[in-house]
């Protein structure tokens, strides 16, 4: 009996890649149908593999959105670049993703030229077409196919969930046959206090877009579950100088507030219950050269 006919069910891991702010963490929303990676437009807000779980038919797809591939100058930068061609190197499908109102630049460019060696079925999502006039996606399309042949090219807005479904279904198609590896209910396979420590990144990122700089981070240091059925959550915002302190606080407490609670109300939404949460602020100059703070974020830290 082969596996065709010994399972019903599909099941396997659909990478999505691309160039900071493509899309994916949007993207990968959309195709959960919940919220499971965090959103910003600030760029290499994704810092590791975030698996979303979505069931479409009789195929369950695990979707990995992973860091946007950039040309690594830090050793984050370095740590993110590799957790995502990990990612598209254990994936079943990799769907490139591209700003369409951005083209081929040499991001996209250094992607296409690594992305051949991947032994996956590879597809290509051209995103944000709500943007761009239709003869400039076909030959956007045709550019990109004559570097790489894609096995399919699809066009999206990501944000207004055009063409979501039909690269779903397809998605769901190319999945190999086999038993569902996580229950019907799940939607992410990262912990809740990971998620809740994402939210809060990203509410951070929200308000301070264009006053903190890009290494900051957020650890989930408690989750307790009280005896009222609520839980008491408490996280601390690691910053990298005494002054990021300050702008994260805000004059009174204003801003981390503020912070906590469009937090808050996204983490119980996430945890579906009611959740109490407490934010502290710490300076650690070297974070970014902290083995512990990279196996926090589920990244492998770069020796060099």
């Amino acid at each position: 009996m082969n596996a065709e006919t010994e399972f019903e069910t599909r099941c396997g891991f659909v990478a999505l890649i691309g160039a900071p702010n493509a899309g994916k963490s949007t993207l990968i929303n959309q195709l959960v149908g919940a919220k499971v990676s965090i959103v910003s437009r600030k760029v290499q807000t994704t810092r590791s593999l975030v698996r979303g779980i979505a069931i479409e038919g009789k195929a369950q797809i695990i979707f990995v959105d992973t860091p946007g591939i950039f040309a690594p100058k830090r050793r984050l930068d370095r740590a993110m670049v590799s957790s995502a061609w990990g990612g598209a190197g254990d994936a079943d499908a990799v769907a490139l993703l591209v700003d369409a109102r951005k083209g081929v630049d040499e991001e996209v460019e250094a992607i296409l030229a690594r992305l051949g060696q991947v032994g996956a079925a590879k597809i290509l999502v051209l995103n944000k077409i709500d943007t761009v006039e239709p003869p400039r996606l076909l030959e956007l399309a045709a550019k990109l196919n004559a570097e790489l042949p894609f096995a399919e090219t699809f066009m999206i807005s990501a944000l207004r969930g055009h063409g979501v479904l039909k690269l779903k279904q397809q998605l769901a198609a190319l999945m190999p046959p086999g038993p569902w590896l996580y229950p019907e209910d799940q939607i992410s396979d990262a912990p809740l206090r990971s998620l809740a420590a994402e939210i809060t990144r990203e509410k951070i990122f929200e308000r301070l877009h264009d006053e903190l700089p890009y290494q900051s981070t957020v650890e989930t240091e408690l989750w307790k579950d009280m005896p009222d059925g609520s839980a008491r959550v408490e996280q601390t915002i690691y910053v990298m100088r005494e002054g990021h302190k300050k702008i994260v606080i805000g004059e009174g407490g204003r801003t981390i507030k503020a912070i906590g609670t469009a937090a808050r109300k996204e983490i119980m939404a996430a945890a579906e219950q009611t959740v109490h949460l407490f934010l502290f602020v710490k300076v650690r100059e070297n974070w970014p050269d902290d083995p512990e703070r990279y196996r926090e974020m589920g990244l492998e830290f770069p020796k060099n």
